[in-house]
Parts: structure tokens; sequence; C-alpha cells
């Protein structure tokens, strides 16, 4: 199902007066379980469209706002999974799978009627993307930019052990002892994350807005019930995720970028890269996770020359 009641787009509201060039458009779109709010911007660009897919589980497209800017050559989607930011709240854990987020994508590409677009995945939205990509749908996808992804859960907890190990003494024997408890909520361990979060999550200081906004709106349930309850302790459904074994199934242009503190870690997204036949690698120094965030001149350069190479083949199925 695309759409409920059969409808052949989006229900789109809010078109602005601006220049066609920067056309911005907002709405919901209809898929399994609610609606997803997305906004558009750029509808009148040339180039393939761009999707970008957040990351969490369970946080907001808001701290990926500065791709916004990637709109002047293209048309750039935002949208919010299903129980996250400015979308609907069901309350159904049952659609808290991976297989439910990767099926919104479709939901999403069917409501523009895009034959052709690049996809964006952010982290926990690099997952996403690349399921899709490896999916029935793939064919659909361009070119592929996988932002300090998550794409191998194993991995993902062994860097941040290996971090762990980095810190200091104090602050690593209060995660290493919180982690044992089960004890999330002291004082300490939230000052002792806080210490992490600024090494390996976003370096810059105080954190933008768009980057609080999207904490803020943050759904803790679902967070919980598909990673755990902490960023190091991993309970939830993803626990076993490895996608590493079928990279070399993505045909299609891959763009892997990394932070030199990002919590993927460089060796990590390189190790991805020899795995993927086509993929090209960017690691920003002095940068973490949130390095769109940190160096984002760079990063929006980079990602605008890698998606202006790679656009080929339709914008829209009403075109061809």
């Amino acid at each position: 199902m695309i759409l409920a009641g059969g409808d052949a787009g989006p229900n789109r509201k809010g078109a602005t007066a601006m220049n066609r060039q920067l056309q911005t458009e907002e709405g919901y779109i209809q898929v399994t379980g609610g609606k997803v709010w997305y906004k558009m911007i750029g509808n009148g660009a040339v180039g393939l469209p761009l999707l970008v897919v957040h990351g969490g589980p369970g946080a907001a497209h808001d701290y990926l706002e500065p791709l916004e800017a990637l709109a002047d050559q293209r048309p750039v989607i935002f949208y919010d999974q299903l129980e996250c930011g400015n979308s609907e709240r069901p309350g159904r854990p049952d659609l808290w799978t991976l297989e439910h987020y990767v099926e919104e994508v479709e939901h999403v590409r069917a409501a523009f009627g895009l034959d052709r677009m690049h996809i964006l995945g952010q982290s926990w939205g690099a997952a996403v993307a690349a399921e899709y990509a490896l999916g029935p749908h793939g064919d659909h996808v361009a070119s592929l930019i996988l932002s300090g992804p998550l794409l191998s859960t194993s991995r993902w907890i062994a860097d941040q052990n290996a971090y762990i190990a980095q810190l200091p003494p104090a602050v690593r024997d209060v995660i290493r002892a919180s982690e044992a408890d089960g004890d999330f909520t002291s004082a300490p361990y939230q000052e002792a994350m806080t210490h992490y979060y600024m090494k390996h999550v976003c370096r810059r200081q105080p954190w933008p807005d768009c980057l609080n906004r999207a904490m803020a709106k943050l759904n803790p349930a679902v967070y919980v019930h598909m990673w755990g309850p902490s960023e190091f302790t991993v309970t939830g459904i993803l626990k076993d995720y490895e996608r590493s074994d079928r990279l070399h199934e993505l045909a299609m242009p891959v763009l892997l970028t990394g932070g030199q503190f990002d919590e993927a870690a460089p060796d990590t997204i390189r190790f991805f890269q020899s795995r993927i036949p086509r993929a090209e690698l960017r690691v920003f120094a002095e940068a973490s996770h949130e390095h769109h965030l940190e160096k984002t001149g760079e990063y929006l350069a980079a990602a605008q020359e890698f998606l202006s190479r790679n656009d080929q083949g339709k914008r829209r199925r009403e075109e061809t």
C-alpha cells in the first residue's frame, strides 16, 4: 500500500511564493500505521531529487537542516519517520522495525512519483537507506550517501568500547559502572555521557539549535525498543543487525562520510568501503558523528559534487 485511498501524491500544503528554484512544500504522506510529515525544498531545481533519511532510531530530521543548501541544484526531501518528530505517533511497537522504516522510504518515493533519486542516510538512517537500496526497489536509487553509517551493530559497539577506553579514568569508570548496574539516570552518568558526546557526537559548542531541537523531539520509547537504554547497551531489535555481508551487492555509486572522531570510526567506514564496489570515502578532520554540522561547508561541497556526478536517470515517472 502506497497511499491510503489511492491518492496520486502526497497531501501537500504550504507551498511558498518564493521563486520556483527555492519553492518549499510541507505536508503528510500516508504510510502503514499513520502519516509521516515531509518537507520538500527546491521543487523547480533540475537535478535528481535527494531523499534524506534521519538517524535515531526515534529522532527527527531537524539536525539535518543544513542539507537544505543542496536544494539550489535539486529538490531535497526531508521526512520524519513514523513516531518521530512532526509525524503521527500511533504508539504501535509492532511497527518499530527496520522493515517498516524501509517500507516508509518506498511510500515517500511513490508519493512523489520519483523514478530515480539519490538517498542520503545518516547514522541509523544509513541502515534504512542501505536496506532500501538492497531491496526490490533499489533500481530507483541513483546513488547513496551514507554518513556516520550504522551498518554493523557489532562493529559499532566495538568502536564505542575503544573510545570509552580512551576516556579519562574517572569518566570511563562511571560509564562502565553504570552500564554494569543498568543505572542510566544518575547525575555522574549524565555528566560522563556529556563528556563523551562532546568528543564523539558533536564537537561544536554550544550545540547548534537544529541538533538541540532534534534531541528534544527524540522518542525514547522507539530508541529503547530498537537500540536499548543507552548508547553502549544494545538490547533492542537491532542488537544483531549486520549488513557487511551484503554490501558488495550495492551496485550504485556510494559516498561514505565520517568524522575523525566519529562514533562510526574511520577504520570501520574504511572496512565498509572495501566491501562496496563503487564506494568513495571522505573523512573530515577534527569532526565527529555530526560532521555535517561541524564541517558544514566541506561536507556540502563534497555531497554536491558527488551528487552532480551521479545525476543520471529520470526525475519523475510522468516525465518519461
